[in-house]
């Protein structure tokens, strides 16, 4: 028979930026396989006005094998339900400590790959509101529906952010997952590059939205 209980974890983020002096938190969700340390670093261009923090998964893995190069990620199929929940409580507890210390004008999430899901489930559940959404090249979750009326009210700016030549969408796939978007009131952007941050196109979508 199949058990479960509660108990507590250790959990990482990695920041960028001086919070004293920043008008944005910019939450920056990594994909499958990275560590918030590197992943963060596609971010460091963007200057003082936003503080970045970047969370890392829960579950720490072996890229490779048996040793070397290390990755995280958000979860897997098993005890999925259970990994979602965990992520939420968490995400939320750090959210809301930073909430407690700093003052930001703006809070803005974003997540990459894998980590769109996780971005997406957030957006729709954090016990603070964020301001914008950017989901950067990942599928929207199928277990979630956004609100389209509020998506598409002229106060709210969410974004889909596709490379044309990322190999997880061919080009039928790409279509399909930007139709999606757009129907739920996302801004889609696209840009000549793979599976990948690509910073002028972030750059662009900030200034939108300051």
């Amino acid at each position: 028979m199949l058990h479960e209980f509660t108990s507590t974890k250790t959990f990482r983020y990695k920041t960028l930026g001086d919070p004293r002096k920043a008008n944005n938190l910019l939450f920056v969700l990594h994909g499958y396989g990275q560590l918030s340390e590197y992943f963060i670093r596609k971010f460091k261009n963007l200057g003082e006005d936003y503080f970045i923090v970047a969370p890392e998964g829960m579950h720490r893995f072996y890229i490779k094998g048996s040793s070397g190069r290390v990755g995280a990620s958000w979860m897997t199929k098993e005890a999925r339900e259970i990994d979602i929940s965990d992520n939420l409580n968490w995400l939320n507890e750090l959210d809301e400590y930073l909430q407690l210390n700093y003052n930001f004008e703006k809070r803005i999430l974003l997540g990459f790959s894998q980590g769109g899901a996780t971005a997406a489930r957030w957006y729709e559940n954090s016990t603070i509101p964020f301001d914008h959404l950017i989901i950067w090249a990942s599928i929207f979750p199928p277990d979630l529906k956004i609100n389209q009326e509020m998506n598409k009210s002229n106060s709210i700016r969410n974004y889909f952010v596709l490379g044309k030549n990322d190999p997880y969408f061919n080009i039928g796939e790409q279509k399909n997952v930007i139709d999606i978007y757009y129907s739920i009131g996302f801004i889609t952007r696209s840009f000549v590059g793979e599976h990948d941050i690509e910073t002028e196109t972030l750059q662009t979508i900030l200034k939108e939205i300051k």
